[in-house]
């Protein structure tokens, strides 16, 4: 009887750890009584973890804020565990699973404030509230990728909407309901077409190292920043691998050696542990995507050269639509868009103050298109937030517009764009295109217009790609400056960072396709170029108009093209080659890596974070989140029929968060 007795009060105890929950935290009431309930398992790999301490959190809702326990239990004996909690008041609430054990799962009696080395995490996200979910290595990676920018001593907070948008994105890589790979990084164009489905699962087996005890000091020592104290848990390793991928990545690459939890995985070790995503929308739009602009939202407004066609040897003419991609790649309901004037955009797509999309059009085509270009190049058109055209079916053609390249709107709601194969520019104030003017420096002062910028103080900034020189024009237009100066050499793209500094991408070899300049032309001076172009580099001009003696040069820049500064001030650049992007250390050198100054590379100095996903890239911009857009913009062998990529590549988690839209500098989310 005793026994029987014991046998009960056992199992009553052990019913309440698993089941038990928090109050809410603070004397803020709950939104509702109605009480809720996780349920879910703890592995490593198939190996249940039992007595793993579980708690469901909702991720603060500022940078630098805590996180607020909803639910504590504990594990049984197959992994497995129940919560309850009250609905968080906040519908938009991102709320995520952690799992804290010991080594095999094994817990030891807690000191105070000691820190179990093994952490597991699924994240739920907001307005996903699966019925079951599993935590286990693969959940973590993809948590600690996706939240690397919003995760800060094991605690997840950041601002709307890059938080939730990023708890999205963590879906993309990993099924929390049954701990698997996401079908997205599983299948085309992902999948065995690129490395990430490796590189994930091999980051996984890294992990289990620990989970495994025999690998935690050692993973978190070269999981460290410089300088930086290490981390305490796995997944503020995995977060601190996600923000310096290029650090210490063949010795962590080690750590995964005779592991063979998840399959597949890498056979050598990576010059950087990046992972990105190809996105492709509804699979039959994006074709030649020039550059991408995010809403207040998130979403990816994207402009394409070409009308999609799978087949590089058809012909065809310029694209018609305006894709919109939500933040985890598929379409914003109703999209794609069409009207207003568009076709064949190029690099000039941006977003206004009012949320109004501009997409320049510069008129591509694939060779043997039986339009007339030069009939369709001279607009620019304009959408309402919600995708409906504003300007007429030609287009807005006031100003002068001509192939129309980089286009950029100011705070003010001014709109700049960069006239390629017009020698001049185009302002139209407060977005009221019947009143745009045409802003022309004359002679040779500025040949073939290609990137446009606003510094901090309202002045545009445009790269003269054939003058090779950056003018810089008033607030209200007027020519104030010309740098040649600092090594710029077929300028390209330009961005400007917070410090009121101007980055410009050297094309070095790139020749703008404009004036006389056809895509065929562009596609044979760089069809032998193997090894990076002497000329290739990226140039820094202060707010003074005065640059650096020489330009920044690693093997990260091959054949530059566009260029972002993130949330930190950091530079990112694509590259129209070479299959990489680069990272440097911006002038705010107290946000680099401890030992770097502005223009060091962050990213390896003689690879560039490479991927096999990247093909020929024009644009680079930072969302919301911190993940790095691409447009894979050219096929590596661009036959002119229809040369155009058709994928946008998003690197996950990798740079510091910039709100949206952007108008100008930007803004750390």
């Amino acid at each position: 009887m005793r026994r029987r007795s014991a046998a009960l009060i056992t199992a009553l105890m052990a019913s309440l750890a698993v089941g038990a929950s928090l109050p809410e935290a603070g004397g803020e009431p709950p939104a509702s009584h109605e009480t809720l309930h996780q349920q879910g398992v703890v592995r490593s790999g198939s190996r249940p973890l039992a007595g793993a301490e579980v708690t469901l959190l909702q991720a603060g809702d500022r940078f630098g804020g805590r996180a607020r326990p909803l639910a504590r239990g504990r594990s049984d004996a197959k992994g497995r565990f129940r919560l309850a909690y009250r609905a968080p008041h906040n519908p938009d609430a991102v709320l995520y699973v952690t799992a804290d054990t010991g080594p095999r799962g094994h817990r030891q009696p807690r000191a105070a404030h000691r820190v179990e080395p093994v952490r597991l995490v699924a994240m739920l996200g907001a307005h996903r509230r699966p019925g079951k979910v599993v935590l286990n290595e693969r959940t973590t990676v993809a948590a600690g990728f996706a939240m690397a920018q919003f995760t800060h001593g094991g605690q997840v907070a950041g601002r709307s909407p890059g938080l939730q948008n990023a708890a999205a994105v963590s879906h993309n890589l990993a099924d929390v309901t049954d701990g698997s790979a996401a079908r997205l990084l599983t299948t085309a164009p992902n999948g065995d077409q690129t490395s990430t489905l490796r590189a994930f699962n091999t980051l996984a087996d890294i992990l289990t190292g620990c989970t495994a005890g025999e690998t935690c000091g050692t993973l978190f020592d070269l999981a460290a920043h410089p300088g930086a104290a290490a981390p305490r848990e796995t997944f503020q390793a995995v977060a601190d691998i996600a923000r310096l991928p290029g650090n210490n990545a063949a010795a962590l690459y080690a750590l995964a050696d005779h592991r063979t939890v998840y399959r597949p995985r890498l056979e050598t070790a990576p010059a950087a542990w990046t992972l990105a995503l190809r996105y492709t929308g509804n699979g039959h739009e994006l074709d030649g995507p020039g550059n991408v602009a995010f809403d207040a939202r998130g979403t990816a407004w994207i402009g394409n050269n070409y009308r999609f066609n799978p087949d590089p040897l058809q012909s065809t003419c310029g694209s018609r639509i305006l894709s919109r991609l939500t933040p985890t790649g598929e379409d914003v309901p109703g999209a794609p868009y069409r009207g207003g004037g568009l076709y064949g955009v190029g690099f000039g797509t941006t977003i206004d103050p009012r949320g109004h999309v501009w997409a320049a059009n510069f008129g591509f085509q694939g060779t043997g298109c039986p339009l007339d270009a030069s009939r369709l190049y001279r607009s620019v058109s304009e959408f309402t937030p919600n995708g409906r055209p504003l300007s007429p079916p030609r287009g807005w053609r006031f100003g002068d517009i001509l192939q129309p390249q980089g286009t950029q709107a100011d705070r003010d709601g001014n709109v700049w764009i960069a006239n390629c194969g017009g020698r001049s520019v185009t302002r139209i104030p407060h977005g009221d295109a019947r009143r745009a003017r045409n802003i022309a420096p004359g002679g040779d002062r500025l040949v073939k217009p290609f990137g446009i910028t606003v510094d901090t103080r309202g002045r545009a900034w445009v790269t003269g790609n054939g003058s090779n020189n950056v003018m810089m024009l008033s607030p209200q237009g007027r020519p104030m400056r010309t740098v040649s100066d600092g090594g710029i050499k077929r300028p390209m793209g330009v961005a400007s960072d917070s410090l009121g500094n101007v980055w410009v991408a050297n094309g070095g070899a790139v020749v703008a396709p404009c004036e006389g300049t056809t895509p065929a032309m562009v596609a044979e001076a760089i069809k032998d170029i193997v090894t990076r172009d002497v000329d290739a580099s990226v140039t820094m001009i202060r707010p003074d108009g005065s640059t650096p003696a020489k330009p920044f040069v690693n093997d990260g820049l091959f054949l530059p093209w566009g260029i972002a500064v993130d949330g930190n001030d950091t530079v990112w650049v694509a590259n129209f080659g070479g299959h990489r992007v680069a990272n440097l250390c911006g002038a705010r050198e107290s946000a680099c890596p401890e030992g770097l100054h502005t223009g060091d590379p962050i990213s390896p100095a003689a690879t560039g974070y490479p991927e096999q996903g990247l093909e020929r890239n024009t644009a680079v911009q930072i969302d919301p989140s911190g993940n790095v857009w691409l447009a894979n913009n050219w096929r590596d062998v661009p036959v002119q029929t229809n040369p155009g990529g058709r994928e946008m590549v998003v690197f996950v988690g990798l740079a510091a968060p910039v709100r949206t839209p952007l108008l100008g500098a930007p803004q750390h989310l």
